[in-house]
């Protein structure tokens, strides 16, 4: 286990002034969003204001409620697939792979190696991409614009990539359950590397740009310290909790897809407040890069989909020329993957946390019930607990920290 570099041992203490005596004709309550920068969508808090010291707040989400779990419940399995490019929507490709590992679990399927690789490619280039837009919001929060700047240069390289792989840029919609829509083109892996090869002098930049500013440190430095009990106990997931000290990576407790093939190393905070979140995304980036130079040499050859032609869909070829595959394709795509009757649960290390899809089937092509474990919705029930205490100009730095997209908070 390695912990994030650059970590100073000054610590800044956390502001807990005793509020409680204040009296209440000098308290006001101030709505921060739903329509601010700093909240990062559609976000609304309720701050009660003792001065410019939070006393008591209360996050008010739903403003961007669409049902996703409910539409999945009258849809085939395959049909939902662009449904999930929009809950982390700064990270579809690693959503469509974590809810097809859930499907393909209560199907009873294991992909093949090449499909494997792809999807961990995939997953981590979505982390990098995700991770790149969220320390540069957050430093964007706190004043530094150039860093925001900075990071759309490697973002368009990476999404440049994905319009290839995928024929879109945003909502890719790539996956597919037992597979992905269609190999690697022709040329795509050196690409690829060569863009990783590049992306680990441009971390080192955003690493020198910020972790020793002086003015992004006294902004971040012991503001929103989160204990590893807390952590634990409001259910944080991914790096808002490896910050705060706890070691629990999905890709090395139960590994999936492979990962357990792969050498990298879980980044861990010592403090758990806003500067030791932004630097474990900066060292998982690296660490991401490692993941996609191994997966990049070494990926295997063969099928991108498993060998079921009962429930997955023919080769185009054949459909075009056999009949026993086009009634098959016919079947597929009107009746859906015909599921067994069965209820599972599966949690992806997504960029934001622990992504998880519980499924409960009776059969047929579409789910009983689906539910949606979204890491930014535990992300926001800290606030209550956190933000007291702190100056308001705190609460957007905390909140940028916390890197949350209200796409999957409003599911």
């Amino acid at each position: 286990m390695t912990a994030p570099t650059g970590l100073l041992d000054q610590r800044i203490p956390l502001r807990t002034e005793d509020l409680s005596d204040a009296p209440a004709g000098e308290r006001l309550i101030v709505n921060l969003g739903p329509s601010h920068p700093s909240t990062h969508g559609v976000l609304q808090i309720l701050l009660e204001l003792d001065g410019e010291t939070v006393v008591k707040a209360d996050p008010v989400i739903g403003y961007l409620h669409r049902g996703d779990e409910k539409i999945a419940e009258n849809m085939q399995y395959n049909q939902f697939v662009p449904y999930t490019d929009r809950l982390d929507y700064l990270a579809p490709l690693a959503n469509n792979v974590a809810y097809a590992c859930a499907v393909e679990k209560l199907m009873g399927w294991t992909v093949p190696p090449r499909c494997q690789a792809i999807r961990v490619i995939c997953c981590e280039l979505a982390r990098i991409s995700s991770h790149l837009l969220g320390v540069g919001a957050f430093a964007m929060d706190c004043g530094a614009i150039s860093v925001f700047l900075y990071i759309f240069t490697e973002r368009e390289k990476i999404y440049s990539l994905i319009e290839e792989l995928t024929g879109a840029r945003f909502t890719t919609t790539y996956t597919r359950v037992g597979g992905v829509a269609r190999d690697l083109p022709a040329g795509w892996v050196d690409r690829a590397m060569a863009f990783v090869d590049q992306f680990g002098a441009r971390v080192d930049e955003l690493d020198k740009l910020l972790c020793r500013n002086r003015i992004f440190v006294d902004r971040t430095k012991g503001i929103g310290v989160i204990p590893p009990d807390d952590a634990l106990d409001y259910g944080l997931s991914g790096p808002n909790l490896r910050a705060s000290g706890v070691e629990l990576d999905l890709r090395k407790k139960t590994p999936y897809l492979g990962y357990e093939q792969y050498d990298f190393d879980m980044v861990l905070g010592s403090t758990g407040d806003c500067y030791d979140r932004f630097v474990a995304r900066i060292e998982e980036m690296r660490q991401s890069r490692r993941i996609l130079q191994q997966a990049l040499s070494r990926i295997p050859d063969g099928p991108v989909c498993v060998d079921d032609i009962r429930s997955y869909d023919p080769a185009k070829a054949t459909v075009l020329t056999k009949m026993e595959e086009l009634i098959q394709h016919f079947m597929i795509v009107t009746e859906g993957i015909t599921a067994p009757p069965g209820e599972v649960y599966f949690g992806a290390e997504n960029p934001k946390g622990e992504l998880g899809f519980y499924i409960l089937s009776k059969g047929g092509g579409v789910p009983y019930r689906l539910k949606i474990r979204a890491p930014s919705f535990m992300s926001l029930s800290v606030l209550p607990k956190l933000l007291p205490g702190h100056l308001i100009a705190d609460v957007v730095a905390i909140l940028g920290s916390l890197d949350f997209v209200m796409g999957e908070c409003d599911r």
